[in-house]
């Protein structure tokens, strides 16, 4: 196993030694299920004292790449390949065919997938999303929230806000099951037509209680989408806040070369 880590004179020893140990986990030198060595072994290795293994660990930890179980050290993660998250997945093909978007996403990876509702009722219009869906805030709409897991692994949380003059008398979308093609194949049923989807993506790091639904360690690099839902009236139907573990998903979007 190497112990040399990079030499540049500006970058804090603690940063070098945890880029060190990230590089062996993404290299494949340290496996899942791994222990990475103990703050004993790492003071020994790089000659260095107890606290700055320990700002080293803090970095490690943030990586997302590590469990730290305490009195027994830090474990690299066994977590499932990264998968793409691609622009393709909205298409109406998909939709009429039966398949939600994140169904459809996870089949063309190979992988198992499963969502488990946590909540779907009204709600007051939070301020950023009652500004997307051009309503004051308070006002009140639908809300689907779910925790989306793929191989057993939850990978990502999302909360649907839909205007209640839309949904008030579509039922199935208060039901777990919105039926084949999800609640966009619904909202289509009914002639909202959608022309696009608008995402925007903030990375950022995980808060503890997005961290412990997403089973990260606290500080893990997650990325935050916000998708607005347009319909060919240029109405947003819906707005779908979206955190996702980072480590999980590489993004991928088709964009045309001509007008």
């Amino acid at each position: 196993m190497g112990t040399a880590v990079g030499g540049g004179k500006a970058v804090p020893r603690y940063l070098q030694i945890a880029d060190d140990i990230v590089h062996q986990i993404r290299a494949g030198v340290l496996g899942p299920g791994d222990q990475v060595p103990s703050e004993a072994e790492m003071i020994d290795r790089y000659k260095v004292s107890g606290g700055t293994i320990r700002k080293a660990m803090l970095e490690i930890r943030a990586s997302g790449l590590v469990d730290t179980r305490h009195g027994k050290g830090s474990y690299v993660k066994s977590r499932p390949p990264v998968r793409h998250r691609s622009s393709d997945r909205f298409r109406r093909s998909l939709r009429q065919g039966g398949k939600a978007a994140y169904l459809a996403e996870s089949e063309q990876s190979g992988a198992t997938a499963s969502v488990s509702v946590i909540y779907i009722g009204p709600t007051e219009a939070p301020e950023g999303i009652a500004e997307r869906l051009d309503v004051e805030v308070g006002t009140k709409v639908l809300a689907r929230r779910r925790l989306y897991f793929r191989n057993g692994t939850p990978v990502e949380t999302a909360t649907s806000y839909l205007p209640w003059d839309v949904v008030r008398d579509i039922p199935e979308l208060f039901e777990e099951n919105p039926g084949p093609g999800g609640i966009y194949a619904r909202l289509e049923d009914q002639g909202h037509v959608f022309a696009e989807f608008v995402e925007t993506l903030q990375a950022r790091p995980a808060a503890k209680a997005e961290a412990s639904e997403l089973a990260l360690s606290p500080g893990t690099p997650v990325v935050h989408l916000l998708r607005n839902a347009v319909t060919e009236e240029g109405r947003v139907v819906e707005v779908c806040d979206t955190l996702m573990a980072a480590d999980q998903f590489v993004f991928e979007f088709r964009i045309p070369a001509t007008d």
